[in-house]
């Protein structure tokens, strides 16, 4: 296991990349929780709270190219402090106002979805890529995202348990103190002081060849557009599944049991991905995954409601969660390099947000429209089938940079 680790520092940035997206993307996952208490406490449609889900989405995709520059520039510890203290404002503005009406949007939208550029996925996770080599990066961001799956797990938990005992607006307090150990977390997530695996052309390269170089680059081009996919997805789950369920007949706690469950199979689901990317072409077990995201949707959603189908969607679709996230990544770094990764991966993670947003606002557009969310679960299965598709032209090979002449 030491062998594991290139140097003391990368052990240090793999622990603090960890705790920082465990508290990011757990307390993200709970938002879908408080859609009946921001309907009752705040006076606010399905649709107003899908569109300031959907706006988080926009702003998450905005800035997580912008904080990547940042965490490229300046180091990824810096970024994602920012990111916190952000975060820490729209939870306050959140609870203790103003909060209704466009600020509902602001807050919930705007503040939150700028933090998670800096905080969630995209900097910590590329951070992590640049400690270690082509042959255990995968896994090592697969341990990230695997925290990330632990705070899917515990938050939905906590979130539902406090609601029932404090209500909504204490709850939000007791997430500041989350983001207060985010905040002192993210101190430790130290750049890298080599760039692993690279030549001098790779270090020499600047900022505007490495964008133009990307886009000029099919396999990139696909691989943004397929991530727009894996965005509607979870989203769509994460923000809806409470409404869909409560639909069905089955309210109460058999949403939070679908949340948990996703966020503890994701745990395997994305440490077995970490590991089988070092085995095989990552671009086929992408392929391979957004097919068995349709299989799981559309078995979910045709099977009559009942805990026992609840329970299996949980854990199908926590397999297929955040699974995307270490082949994704590493498809980013093993093509172009780690100089620019944080960068180069924000920029495929706007293209998720993208889908985050239409999957965010389209499930409570199409509820308040036609009183349900299946037109939200057939565009879903739809995508898996084009995401599938997109994923098996990209060429992996790494691009040979020649270097200048003395």
């Amino acid at each position: 296991m030491l062998n594991f680790f290139p140097n003391r520092l990368a052990l240090i940035v793999l622990i603090s990349a960890c705790s920082i997206i465990l508290i990011s993307m757990g307390l993200r996952q709970t938002f879908g929780l408080f859609f009946s208490a921001f309907e009752e406490g705040l006076g606010c449609t399905r649709t107003e709270f899908g569109l300031a889900i959907g706006i988080q989405m926009l702003f998450w995709g905005m800035f997580a190219p912008l904080f990547g520059v940042i965490a490229d520039k300046f180091g990824g510890n810096k970024a994602v402090f920012i990111g916190f203290i952000i975060f820490g404002l729209g939870i306050y503005m959140l609870y203790a106002g103003p909060n209704t009406g466009i600020y509902f949007q602001i807050s919930l939208g705007v503040l939150v979805g700028i933090a998670l550029g800096a905080t969630a996925i995209g900097v910590p996770v590329s951070e992590v890529g640049k400690h270690f080599p082509n042959e255990s990066r995968t896994i090592a961001t697969g341990i990230v995202t695997a925290a990330a799956s632990v705070g899917y797990f515990l938050s939905p938990l906590f979130t539902k348990y406090s609601l029932g005992l404090v209500g909504w607006e204490q709850t939000l307090k007791y997430f500041m103190y989350f983001i207060a150990l985010g905040l002192l977390a993210s101190l430790f997530l130290l750049p890298s002081k080599t760039i692993i695996n690279s030549s001098q052309a790779d270090r020499d390269q600047t900022f505007s060849s490495a964008i133009k170089e990307a886009f000029s680059h099919r396999g990139y081009v696909l691989l943004v557009l397929g991530f727009f996919v894996c965005g509607f997805q979870i989203t769509l789950v994460g923000t809806h599944i409470p409404g869909y369920m409560q639909e069905r007949g089955m309210g109460g706690w058999s949403a939070t049991i679908i949340l948990a469950l996703i966020g503890f199979f994701n745990i395997f689901g994305t440490l077995g991905m970490g590991y089988l990317g070092t085995k095989y072409k990552k671009k086929n077990l992408l392929c391979i995954l957004y097919a068995l995201r349709a299989l799981s949707i559309c078995a979910f959603i045709f099977s009559p409601p009942s805990l026992i189908n609840s329970i299996i969607f949980g854990v199908t679709f926590g397999l297929l969660w955040l699974s995307t996230v270490p082949p994704t990544n590493g498809i980013v770094a093993q093509i172009f390099g780690t100089k620019y990764l944080s960068t180069l991966f924000g920029i495929v993670f706007l293209c998720h947000q993208f889908g985050a947003f239409a999957g965010a606002f389209l499930g409570g557009y199409f509820y308040d429209v036609y009183g349900s969310y299946d037109y939200a679960w057939y565009m879903a299965i739809a995508l898996s089938i084009f995401a599938t598709a997109v994923h098996f032209p990209i060429d992996e090979r790494r691009l040979v940079r020649v270097d200048k002449p003395i």
